[in-house]
């Protein structure tokens, strides 16, 4: 043998030594992390994909190598960072050898090489945020990746990591373990769209977000099939690895902590007794720690709240219950007394109304010490005998009624976690994070937001009376030093008007729903306070959340992207010419069970699974939902389709920097030359209909739009939820219109 030949004779065996002591070492790392971290691998058959193929995880801990690397072949390379390799020998070790594909991340050639390696069949495991992620949630995407996609006709293969976040090597702030169980999951091959028409740049931005997409796709399809199904389940979990963290609060500022929260579930579920056989109790309670308490209990009892709105006024209440079949009213004596209600009215019409107060004094305070004895030892399990509520009712909320007759929606408890998880897939929060939940629990928003989002997630959750008291919100706001915080446009002015510059110092997230929020709010909040309001978009009937704008992606003016897992479709709307636009319908796992009014449930059956959202839209090339108004909030006047909506929101972008406490709405009437004509109604006794179409002229519309009449109300009647009360305000303009004709004749 020649010497030339004996060098790689001795490569080979070589070679053939390292590979065999890499699979010792792989076999023995594995052996640890079954042991100590209770490792699972799902999938992972994909893995022996053939190059050209990139597996692209999320990034939540030092160990994240640790966990993918022992599945791999010795084909495999990780692209590392040779910056960050230069910080220790131990970093040396981990980031340059031959298991590896250094880069410099500066570099604009470094794509470049991972490209052309790619494209001679390679096989690259790429973290594509760059970094560990501080919340456990993605974080950006560096556009790197969408450059690989669009120059190489690589495969894709998506991975999971779950659980490593909870361990001492992540980066996330809050509670840890040394060991924590991890999961890997794995899903593909798969291949990235082809995008065509733009340029190169676009093409890689868009690329990017796609990957973005189906890698918080990926996490909320993880979460759904292998985390607890109903939300007592989901409860259970958190609160066993944290049963001493303070979890809610409320205005007597006495915080639960789980232990308590699920205690006193347990406690007041044997106390509850029922009337008739209809399994939905009515709830008439504010946003009080009880009322969490109560809708765990009726679970445990194998009960569902119908959760009742109490600003809609007892004639509305007691048709909403009547339509529920509702029998047996739980409510307050006190909440009862401070809320105005005549509770009379209810017994009068057949209803039995209990108290909470009798239930609690009714519970031995024996019972109550040997509860509390053994929740020491274990925290009390506040899930059904019976087993799963996953595709069972959770609560009948009732629509607002701002286009009419309430409905009752049915939402399960699969509905409500997919909605939860849909968000925790896009929004990145931390252990540290603290909710102020104002919005009415019987809002759709104010439940699955202000309640279970929190208790789910394991997050403090501070509940307020009313979204309305706008001097004391932001005191409290700030005495709790909190960070989240879910409301609408109205509401966010009245603190605007009230707030002191600090108080609202801590904020981190908050959200604009229910109607659109205003440029000139969006302005002075962030001017005022230093925070930027971010929008959604959503219906109680998808339980509620259809789409948000985040931290990361985010378009002002738009109502945000579509959340994980929902499927939309577009219907053509007569005289709506924009491109992708129409009336939108939408299909997925958070939208409801049904209506309990039966036709709207025969109507919504009709359409296979279909939500008709009554909403006309459009969506833009980068997935952003344009709101252009609500199918019945269009006019047609002179066979023209006019979209009122659009008409009060330029309106209130000029007329609103008068006063903040401006108010101003059209409604629509019929017109016998026109079809229709445009009634103007505000609070504002110095406006003119000349001012209006003045600025509407300056805006760009045509006369065919223009309100005809300008009707002055010194106060516009408005709904629990903040939005305009349209009904009750065309009647009160209907009737002022047909009193005023009666007096001309």
């Amino acid at each position: 043998m020649n010497k030339d030949g004996a060098t790689i004779h001795l490569e080979h065996k070589s070679h053939h030594i390292a590979d065999f002591l890499s699979k010792i070492l792989r076999l023995f790392l594995t052996l640890i992390l079954k042991i100590f971290y209770r490792y699972r691998v799902y999938n992972s058959e994909v893995l022996k994909t053939d190059g050209p193929v990139l597996l692209v995880s999320n990034h939540i801990s030092w160990i994240d190598w640790l966990v993918i690397g022992v599945l791999l072949d010795e084909d495999w390379k990780f692209v590392t960072s040779k910056t960050t390799s230069t910080l220790s020998p131990l970093h040396q070790f981990i980031m340059v050898n031959r298991r590896t594909f250094p880069i410099d991340p500066l570099s604009p050639y470094s794509a470049k090489k991972m490209a052309e390696y790619l494209k001679k069949g390679g096989r690259l495991v790429l973290f594509p945020e760059g970094r560990i992620s501080l919340t456990g949630n993605l974080s950006k995407l560096y556009e790197g990746v969408g450059f690989l996609l669009h120059s190489t006709n690589t495969k894709i293969i998506l991975c999971r990591i779950s659980g490593a976040e909870r361990t001492i090597w992540a980066k996330q702030t809050g509670w840890k373990r040394i060991f924590y169980p991890v999961y890997v999951h794995f899903q593909g091959p798969l291949t990235h769209p082809k995008i065509e028409g733009e340029n190169t740049s676009v093409i890689r931005r868009r690329l990017t977000r796609w990957l973005a997409d189906l890698m918080a796709k990926h996490q909320f399809e993880v979460q759904m099939q292998f985390s607890p199904p109903d939300i007592p389940g989901a409860i259970m979990e958190i609160a066993r690895r944290i049963p001493n963290f303070k979890i809610i609060e409320d205005i007597q500022q006495k915080p639960l902590t789980y232990r308590k929260f699920c205690l006193a579930v347990n406690l007041l579920s044997k106390q509850l007794t029922f009337q008739g056989s209809n399994n939905r109790i009515g709830v008439l309670l504010p946003n009080i720690n009880a009322t969490a308490v109560l809708i765990a209990s009726l679970w445990k009892a194998n009960k569902i709240p119908a959760i009742l709105n109490y600003s809609s006024g007892v004639g509305i209440m007691i048709k909403c219950a009547s339509i529920a079949g509702i029998k047996q009213i739980i409510t307050s004596r006190s909440f009862l007394e401070r809320a105005r209600i005549d509770i009379n009215k209810f017994i009068s019409a057949g209803f039995d109304v209990v108290y909470l107060e009798d239930y609690a004094a009714k519970i031995p305070a024996l019972i109550k010490v040997l509860y509390f004895l053994a929740s020491l030892l274990a925290v009390p399990d506040i899930r059904p005998k019976e087993g799963s509520l996953a595709n069972k009712t959770a609560v009948v909320l009732f629509t607002s009624g701002s286009e009419g007759e309430p409905k009752g929606v049915e939402l399960s408890h699969s509905n409500i976690l997919s909605n939860i998880r849909q968000l925790l897939s896009v929004i990145g929060m931390v252990d540290s994070d603290r909710f102020f939940s104002s919005l009415p629990f019987f809002h759709s928003f104010g439940l699955t937001a202000g309640v279970f989002f929190p208790l789910v997630r394991g997050i403090y959750s501070f509940f307020y009376l009313s979204p309305l008291h706008y001097k004391y919100v932001p005191l409290l706001f700030y005495e709790k030093h909190c960070t989240v915080m879910f409301s609408t446009n109205t509401f966010l002015n009245g603190y605007l008007r009230r707030a002191h510059q600090y108080d609202f110092h801590t904020a981190r997230l908050v959200y604009g729903g229910a109607e659109k929020v205003q440029p000139i709010t969006a302005e002075n909040f962030a001017k005022n306070f230093g925070v930027r309001i971010l929008e959604g978009y959503g219906a109680t009937e998808c339980s509620p959340v259809i789409s948000v704008n985040t931290p990361i992606i985010n378009k002002f003016g738009t109502a945000g992207r579509f959340l994980p897992g929902i499927e939309w479709k577009i219907l053509p709307v007569e005289g709506i010419d924009t491109p992708n636009s129409g009336r939108l319908l939408l299909k997925g796992p958070n939208v409801m069970l049904g209506y309990i009014n039966p036709d709207a449930n025969a109507k919504f059956l009709s359409l296979g699974g279909w939500y008709d959202t009554g909403d006309i839209v459009q969506i833009d090339a980068d997935g952003f939902i344009h709101i252009l108004g609500r199918v019945k909030r269009f006019a047609k006047i002179s066979g023209e389709m006019v979209s009122i909506g659009a008409l009060e929101e330029t309106l209130e972008q000029i007329l609103s920097s008068r006063n903040q406490r401006f108010q101003i709405a059209i409604i629509n009437v019929p017109d016998l030359l026109k079809g229709e004509r445009l009634i103007a109604v505000t609070n504002d006794k110095d406006l003119t209909i000349s001012k209006i179409q003045n600025h509407l002229k300056y805006s760009g519309f045509s006369t065919l739009v223009y309100p005809s009449e300008l009707i002055y109300l010194a106060e516009i009647p408005k709904l629990g939820s903040g939005k305009i009360n349209y009904p009750e305000l065309k009647n009160i303009i209907e009737r002022k219109i047909t009193s005023a004709e009666m007096e001309s004749h």
